[in-house]
């Protein structure tokens, strides 16, 4: 039998309940399921009670994937390329917070946004974020997912979440049970969907086994537990995939093509000899004997181990740097040695970087940070490379994702400690918007720079302002301000005093 239901379940009246949930009531009826490719395991009919949940098998190639983000995470420029990443994600500083959320655009009373910057606080505080930001940002981008066990007070379930504790992605998986019935529609049976359950299945994974049950696992409720993926699905299996999934390949290419590289110059860079040995008029096999002891006399050394005190000859081993012995009939040149060259261009790594660049190309790292020769240009916003917008483009997306943790933890909160309801919270989630922290120094010079240029362009068109442009097409469209900036300046200027012209001075 399984194991009951362990956690706790927020129903749209805000109340905890201990029990699995139907799931929300279907609206209408259909015959596909929800389309939300979240990694979820989904199973029809009655659950997963009874029947086996392949984690080896279904889920090896899940697991493996997590094993194969981590293992890449350890070559050396991979580790550079991400931690390149990481470090533009998050950004510390000493006067600033890492993170901040803004609520400007949230149609709620004072009180409640203030009620909500708070609860933010404590997430942060609950995630001791400003101290490991960085770890648990890398943790998720190279697992493409991460867990959180949400922590209440049983007693008093109102204090809200007491403690959050991360989850091993490769011991807990999404499961979705989809409920169908046959119904006759037009005289066709058609499975429609009735009902969709969702919950967590936890295990300690025995590597020894095989198989392991759903009646061995843990069943958690889904609000008891904090998921967040990395929003790339493979079209094919529908299936979560990291943002390391496309460095797979090149990865693999570049090592054997290093390995290859050291392989070739090992053996191709010493000088070898080429040795002639004159065996005169000797039969067959004592010219072959002869020419035996011949090598065996000059290739071969007694070696002394000042350790031991033994003597050791090393006859049995073959050194992969041998040189040529070949014999010479009596009427040629005699005993000769020859010189045979190293290899040539050794030097050459144009192949090496080739598959470094495709690295680097399918983790959205710019090339020019893999040469340590190229600075990074603080000058003109004009003097940025197109790579490295792209690049901070690539962040702020990442950025985007990684929030998902901290709207799913202050909807917990809200809702425990009746601070709104689901019906609320549904209207005002899309306008919470997170402010990390930034490069300071380069942001200050690229706002600079362009606030420079929109005065520029406004000298220049103040001629014939009046005439075919308005003081309001200009502030929209050369100063980028919106309504609300213009009347918070509007504002402000009313209260300033007027400053004397030129000739009042």
């Amino acid at each position: 039998m399984a194991i009951d239901l362990f956690g706790f379940t927020i129903g749209r009246n805000g109340k905890l309940t201990s029990k699995l949930t139907n799931g929300a009531e279907a609206k209408a009826a259909s015959f596909v399921g929800p389309d939300e490719y979240d990694g979820s395991f989904t199973v029809d009919g009655g659950g997963v009670f009874g029947q086996y949940v392949d984690f080896q098998g279904g889920f090896k190639s899940e697991n493996d994937l997590i094993g194969r983000y981590r293992s890449m995470a350890l070559y050396p420029e991979v580790d550079l390329a991400i931690d390149d990443i990481t470090t533009e994600a998050i950004v510390h500083g000493q006067d600033r917070t890492i993170l901040s959320i803004n609520l400007d655009k949230v149609n709620m009373p004072v009180s409640i946004k203030n009620k909500m910057k708070d609860e933010f606080e404590g997430i942060l505080r609950l995630l001791k974020f400003n101290q490991k930001a960085y770890e648990i940002f890398r943790r998720w981008y190279i697992d493409s997912k991460i867990y959180y066990h949400i922590l209440l007070d049983e007693s008093n379930k109102g204090k809200g979440i007491i403690e959050l504790r991360a989850i091993d992605p490769v011991k807990i998986k999404k499961v979705r049970n989809v409920q169908k019935a046959q119904e006759s529609v037009n005289g066709t049976q058609v499975a429609v969907v009735k009902n969709v359950q969702e919950f967590y299945l936890y295990t300690n994974l025995d590597k020894q086994s095989t198989f392991q049950t759903a009646a061995s696992g843990l069943k958690i409720a889904p609000d008891s537990i904090c998921y967040v993926h990395s929003g790339i699905i493979d079209s094919g299996t529908k299936r979560v995939v990291g943002y390391l999934q496309k460095a797979i390949r090149p990865l693999n290419m570049l090592r054997q093509t290093e390995d290859a590289t050291v392989v070739y110059r090992i053996s191709r860079a010493p000088e070898r000899r080429i040795f002639y040995i004159d065996v005169g008029n000797l039969p067959k096999q004592k010219a072959e004997q002869y020419l035996k002891d011949i090598m065996n006399r000059y290739q071969n050394k007694l070696v002394y181990d000042a350790s031991t005190g033994e003597i050791k000859d090393d006859r049995k081993h073959m050194n992969m740097l041998e040189d040529y012995w070949l014999p010479r009939r009596e009427g040629g040149r005699g005993t000769e040695i020859q010189t045979l060259d190293g290899g040539q261009n050794l030097g050459e790594m144009e192949d090496v970087d080739y598959f470094l660049k495709k690295v680097y190309r399918a983790l959205h790292v710019p090339t020019s940070r893999m040469d340590a020769e190229n600075g990074f240009n603080m000058g003109r916003s004009s003097e940025i490379s197109r790579d490295e917008l792209n690049f901070f483009k690539f962040i702020d997306r990442l950025r985007m994702r990684f929030s998902e943790l901290f709207i799913q933890l202050l909807r917990t909160q809200c809702l425990l400690k009746g601070i709104m309801k689901e019906e609320d919270w549904t209207k005002i989630v899309q306008d919470i918007h997170f402010d990390f922290q930034k490069d300071s120094y380069f942001t200050e010079l690229k706002e600079t720079e362009i606030m420079r240029e929109r005065l520029e362009m406004l000298q220049s068109i103040e001629p014939y302002l009046g005439r075919f442009y308005s003081d309001d097409w200009v502030r929209k469209n050369i100063l980028k301000q919106s309504e609300k900036d213009m009347e918070e300046i509007a504002k402000q200027m009313a209260t300033e005093p007027v400053p004397p012209t030129e000739d009042e001075q």
